[in-house]
């Protein structure tokens, strides 16, 4: 897949923000030696945990060089590292690992949540948040126009992780030694017409449709995509038209 872009991804920096915000409020460290931030984008839930852990040894973890680029940019102070987090293993104990609308992204979370877990230091919090959406119109949509359109057999195969339950985490988290704080959350996004939902996605769950895509197909994909969003979401009597985007938050304590 292409590389993420930064710029379309700050196009709903605050919107994008506002969720690591609410996840770190509930974070109950009072002091943090070492912060990791896990999936760290381009540096705005990064910058939150600079701000509440000011005297914290802070690292940014990210896969993508152009969101590695744009936070380097945006704190030059901090240090921001290129891996697979599949792989990645700290170099120390961290008090805090901070994973903001990544880990949804990969799979097995029975075995991921325990091995993040695994690295905590004593009393250290992993903090979590992810998008919990695959059954929402705007991503239901998306496989539905994979699956009808002459890109049928470039796209098939293409999943994200489906969450578990509130049950599911607990247990996980309860079996790695930790104490669980778990909460869902639905915001509510007005946006600019359908285009706008389209110009959401683009920076997030759409890009694994578009990437195999050639500039025609990607075009028709987007126009039929469009049109369905306009059958799923109704206007307001201004044209905004409203997005309503649950998300999971956990914050798990190690004993």
């Amino acid at each position: 897949m292409s590389d993420w872009d930064a710029a379309q991804y700050l196009k709903f920096a605050d919107e994008r923000t506002r969720p690591a915000a609410d996840l770190l409020a509930r974070v109950p460290l009072a002091r943090a030696a070492r912060v990791v931030d896990l999936g760290c984008g381009p540096g705005n839930s990064t910058a939150l945990l600079r701000a509440r852990f000011s005297d914290a040894d802070l690292t940014g973890i990210d896969s993508s060089p152009d969101m590695l680029g744009q936070a380097r940019v945006a704190l030059p102070e901090v240090a921001f590292v290129q891996a697979d987090l599949a792989a990645w293993t700290p170099a120390a104990a961290p008090d805090l690992l901070f994973a903001n609308a990544v880990l949804q992204w990969l799979p097995d979370h029975a075995a991921l949540l325990a091995r993040l877990a695994g690295f905590l230091a004593p009393g250290g919090c992993l903090a979590v948040q992810m998008p919990d959406n695959l059954d929402e119109p705007s991503h239901r949509l998306m496989r539905e126009v994979a699956a009808e359109g002459p890109w049928r057999d470039r796209l098939a195969g293409i999943a994200r992780t489906r969450l578990g339950s509130f049950s599911d985490y607990d247990r996980w988290l309860t079996r790695a030694g930790c104490r669980a704080d778990l909460w869902r959350t639905t915001y509510v996004h007005p946006l600019s017409g359908h285009g706008g939902i389209v110009e959401w996605v683009r920076g997030t769950g759409l890009r694994p449709y578009l990437a195999p895509l050639d500039p025609e197909m990607r075009g028709e994909f987007l126009a039929r995509y469009e049109a369905a969003l306009a059958r799923a979401y109704p206007a307001q009597d201004d044209g905004r038209v409203l997005l309503p985007f649950p998300r999971l938050f956990l914050v798990a304590q190690r004993a």
